[in-house]
């Protein structure tokens, strides 16, 4: 359906409208922007990634919604973030796609509630935001088998790459950004204070609401471990290079002795008394191998090697 043939519907005809919009260009927001009323800060948002969700309320009884998607990669073992704009208006939501999202899911939700369809455009918002939300859900879990692995590598005693755990950090903190501003707005829009929606929708956004704490707070805990585990990280590495040292030190002790001795008969002075000894030789090297060996015994014992 064309923006202009939606604009006609919302204007001439009862109920309301769905456009949806992927990745459009400035032209076409520009267009739908007069088509609907649209303010133009609002279209101008639409344009670009933002970091943070939020929801906007304008003249003419239009809020505007942004939301963050967000998708697991299992072959690259990484999140990828989208973005969804909303704008709900009387007789009409009109939703603008950008990067990895996909709302055939939302459409499911309301095809299955048709009795939702009479709280207008509302009811659109919430299977929107009921399916961006349920998707976090994956990718709680496959960011949850990454920690795990890591937390086994570092905690068995291995030291595991820091740079994995810090990509993990901050994937886990681009998640955190993109769900935890949206906390406020959903408490909102549940209490009625963004959008006129009756006691049946009511219920319906309560129940995203809580899975969107439920998901905070997972998130709140991935983050603290993973703070938890770069530490441990850190002790390992640092445990490991430990023995490195005292493995370096004592070898340099068991040959510092027989240097030393070596040192004093290499000094070729005619008045030494130990040079006219028959058995100053045999005698040197066997005080060398009792210390060398004597040092070994002891840094075994206290287990530097």
């Amino acid at each position: 359906m064309e923006p202009e043939q939606a604009a006609a519907i919302c204007r001439d005809e009862p109920g309301f409208v769905w456009l949806g919009m992927v990745e459009p260009s400035p032209d076409e927001l520009e267009n739908v922007q007069t088509l609907f009323g649209l303010h133009e800060l609002a279209v101008e948002d639409a344009q670009s990634f933002h970091l943070r969700p939020k929801v906007e309320t304008y003249e003419g009884g239009v809020t505007f919604v942004v939301l963050r998607t967000a998708r697991y990669v299992d072959d690259k073992e990484e999140v990828e973030f989208g973005e969804v704009s909303i704008f709900v208006g009387p007789g009409f939501i009109i939703s603008v796609r950008q990067g990895i999202t996909d709302l055939h899911g939302a459409r499911l939700r309301l095809e299955s509630r048709p009795h939702l369809l009479e709280e207008g455009p509302a009811s659109v918002l919430w299977a929107i935001v009921d399916k961006i939300v349920d998707d976090y859900a994956p990718v709680v879990e496959g960011l949850e088998t990454d920690i795990t692995e890591v937390e086994n590598t570092v905690f068995s005693g291995h030291a595991a790459p820091t740079h994995r755990i810090y990509l993990l950090r901050r994937e886990v903190t681009d998640f955190y950004r993109a769900v935890h501003p949206l906390l406020g707005p959903a408490a909102a829009i549940t209490q009625g204070g963004v959008l006129e929606i009756g006691a049946g929708l009511r219920q319906y956004f309560r129940d995203v609401d809580d899975h969107l704490k439920l998901v905070n707070e997972e998130i709140i805990a991935q983050r603290d471990l993973l703070s938890t585990i770069l530490q441990a990280n850190m002790a390992v590495v640092a445990a490991a290079q430990n023995e490195v040292v005292r493995k370096i030190s004592a070898w340099f002790g068991i040959i510092t002795v027989p240097t030393f001795i070596a040192s004093i008969y290499g000094m070729n002075f005619t008045h030494m008394p130990e040079l006219s000894w028959r058995v100053g030789y045999p005698g040197a090297l066997a005080l060398m191998l009792v210390l060398a060996v004597a040092l070994y015994a002891m840094f075994k014992r206290v287990r530097w090697l």
